[in-house]
């Protein structure tokens, strides 16, 4: 068993200032929050570049906040400077960058001219609020294999970067460009009513070099990387709506969640 300095052992003298963090301490401390408002600062860029027409921008945006949503968990755990602090500030955050930013985006590319049809922007940001706010409410704590509910980052991607998807070729092989309107809006309601459901959805494998697995899902994500940078119209909707896809055909096969096991209740990130 490693032993304490005597130091570390005896309490401090009256008096006596509280022993203050090293700077490189408190600098690893800061970092996931860093990385949490990072994703903020994203997530209102997207909403304020949407009101200005450059809604396509605003898409990619919330793409980059989900990426620094992603990481500022992995860097949490890696440095183990997790805190509820942390948490409570993620979950806010994302209620703007996977809740009101993606709403806004369609709203203003495709809603905008329909009277009542903000509507349904109202319905997708406050199902991603309800997905937010029972998360919070009935995490455990420890990690799952499931997230219940579709989680709002994988909403939000799947919604913004339809447009593009549909815009290409391979899209127009399947549905025209002029039905792309009629398709967001049934993908919004989907979307909403998939994030407020109990349908067990996998969590992101771990990713290193120790196993087998973990190799394998290294190799898979360094391709995803350049898939994404190279052909990101071509990447990101068909690869979401495929994981928004597994979800429901397995919900169907294997019925209620309870049938998974009690790892699969609940999720160990919204």
């Amino acid at each position: 068993m490693q032993r304490l300095p005597p130091s570390r052992l005896a309490p401090s003298p009256p008096g006596t200032p509280p022993r203050r963090r090293p700077r490189l301490e408190r600098s690893v401390l800061v970092l996931p929050s860093a990385f949490t408002l990072g994703n903020l600062f994203l997530g209102v860029w997207a909403i304020v570049s949407a009101a200005r027409g450059r809604t396509e921008f605003a898409a990619w945006l919330i793409v980059l906040a989900a990426i620094a949503d992603s990481l500022d968990g992995r860097v949490a755990r890696a440095t183990r400077t997790g805190s509820r602090f942390g948490e409570e500030l993620d979950s806010l955050v994302d209620a703007v960058s996977f809740g009101v930013a993606p709403a806004l985006v369609v709203y203003f590319q495709f809603l905008a001219d329909s009277g009542w049809s903000w509507t349904l922007s109202f319905l997708y940001i406050a199902a991603a609020l309800l997905r937010l706010a029972r998360f919070n409410v009935v995490q455990a704590g420890r990690p799952k294999r499931y997230f219940q509910g579709l989680p709002s980052p994988a909403a939000a991607i799947t919604l913004v970067t339809f447009p593009a998807f549909a815009a290409t070729d391979m899209a127009r092989l399947w549905f025209p460009e002029r039905a792309t309107h009629h398709l967001v809006v049934w993908l919004l309601i989907l979307l909403a009513g998939l994030m407020v459901s109990t349908i067990p959805y996998p969590t992101v494998a771990r990713f290193g070099v120790r196993t087998w697995r973990e190799r394998a899902m290294t190799a898979l994500a360094l391709v995803s990387v350049v898939a994404a940078v190279v052909v990101p119209e071509l990447y990101f909707f068909p690869v979401m709506i495929l994981y928004v896809a597994f979800g429901l055909v397995r919900a169907v096969l294997l019925g209620p969640p309870e049938r998974l096991g009690p790892e699969a209740v609940e999720q160990n990130r919204p």
